[in-house]
């Protein structure tokens, strides 16, 4: 397996468990019902987890343009709590995480989906 893909796979993977936990356990909205924003969040995600696994240039183009709807949130949710510091209830830090998946996995498999087009896969 290329590191490309090792990368990508593993960024998308850590993504998906950084949702669930988040919205999940360590730091859930406020005012909406437990389990509605875990699965707002976490099914988007699963769509092309399957293609992605099986190295589809098809699958990584859609992740990445559905990655860019977390990344633009980490950022919201990044500036907006950027004073609540870095505590483990705090969605401080993992905006940031959300954010450093996000673009590992952009890059990886931008360059992956480069790399298997050229060569007609």
């Amino acid at each position: 397996m290329s590191l490309l893909r090792t990368t990508a796979v593993t960024s998308y993977l850590g993504l998906i468990v950084l949702t669930l936990l988040w919205e999940g356990w360590l730091a859930p909205a406020a005012g909406a019902a437990p389990g509605f924003w875990l699965t707002v969040k976490s099914l988007p995600l699963l769509i092309p987890l399957f293609g992605v696994l099986h190295d589809r240039h098809r699958a990584y183009t859609w992740a990445c343009l559905l990655v860019l709807v977390y990344f633009t949130e980490g950022i919201v949710i990044a500036f907006s709590e950027r004073h609540a510091g870095l505590g483990i209830h705090s969605s401080l830090i993992y905006a940031i995480l959300e954010i450093l998946l996000c673009v590992s996995f952009f890059v990886s498999a931008a360059y992956r989906t480069r790399a298997l087009r050229s060569r007609g896969l």
